[in-house]
């Protein structure tokens, strides 16, 4: 025997549908499976089948980029990639500041920095920065700041040049400590007092020191030699070599002064003069001079003897 539904619930149809809602009268067909959700698991294929493609698609076309030089000339031109996409993004360097500079280049500040117009201030390392700019002899220390969006700061002190030191047939810049800061590889510092000899780079404000007291000669003092760690030889422009005492040689210098004012002792043909005796001054004569002098003693012998 067959029973039949009641009318006012009508049989749904066969299928994977679900009802919505008895008045209504109508029905919504939806798939199982929407109405769950699909494990990650799952979906997880289907991406990464996407992502390998793409990336394959990069891939050949960064590739081909590359076989055809394309990638290295704009490496090369516009530097890493990072940083031009860092400066596309507003990151560029705009702007920046250098204080406490005086023998150094603004440009040679930014060689030292590694700072130019490839780099992004994103990705730009400020401490490995100050450590190479502390590694540039002129420079004893060193800040160097990143300021968003677009500026660095750096702040600098550096070694004060204080004199030149000559030594085993080369030149340096020295502190006045004797530290040596650089080769003198340039005019810039060729007005800096000249020493030379081992050892002379530490006892540089000591011949210094020896020149103020020369006073109006001062000026034609082109030189000091040091002496077996002892004593210091200086070197005159007219090329006279002027040999001090170990002992008070401050004292000396004040002599040769005094030598120069009364006699112009410095005209005369004279090789060098010794002042390491405190109670007289010994000179030696050029060949020139020499001979003069011979003959001016035996003229004077001769005008003896004819007096007698």
């Amino acid at each position: 025997m067959m029973v039949q539904a009641p009318s006012r619930l009508p049989v749904p149809p066969a299928g994977p549908q679900l009802l919505v809602g008895e008045r209504s009268g109508r029905w919504l067909r939806r798939s199982r499976r929407s109405a769950v959700s699909v494990p990650l698991a799952q979906r997880l294929p289907r991406r990464i089948g996407t992502c390998l493609a793409l990336g394959f698609l990069a891939a050949s076309l960064v590739s081909g980029s590359v076989i055809g030089g394309h990638v290295e000339a704009l490496r090369r031109s516009q530097g890493e990639f990072h940083h031009m996409l860092a400066r596309a993004f507003g990151f560029g360097i705009d702007r920046i500041t250098i204080s406490g500079i005086a023998e150094l280049s603004e440009a040679e500040v930014l060689v030292a920095a590694g700072i130019d117009p490839k780099i992004s201030l994103a990705f730009f390392d400020a401490d490995e920065a100050r450590k190479r700019l502390e590694a540039t002899p002129l420079i004893r220390e060193a800040s160097v700041r990143k300021l968003y969006p677009g500026e660095v700061s750096i702040a600098l002190t550096e070694r004060r040049p204080f004199a030149l030191w000559q030594v085993k047939g080369e030149l340096f810049v020295i502190a006045a400590d004797g530290t040596v800061i650089d080769k003198m590889d340039d005019g810039r510092f060729a007005h800096l007092p000249l020493v030379v000899g081992t050892n002379a780079n530490h006892r540089a404000a000591e011949y210094i020191a020896l020149r103020d007291e020369a006073g109006a000669l001062a000026p034609r003092i082109r030189a000091a030699t040091l002496v077996a760690n002892r004593r210091w030889t200086l070197k005159l422009d007219n090329g006279l070599d002027v040999r001090l005492p170990e002992t008070q040689p401050a004292a000396a210098v004040k002599r040769l002064a005094v030598l120069e004012t009364e006699s112009r002792i410095l005209d005369k043909d004279v090789l060098a003069i010794d002042l390491r005796q405190p109670d007289r001054v010994v000179m030696r004569l050029t060949e020139e001079g020499a001979a003069a002098r011979a003959e001016a003693l035996k003229a004077k012998a001769k005008k003896k003897g004819g007096e007698v």
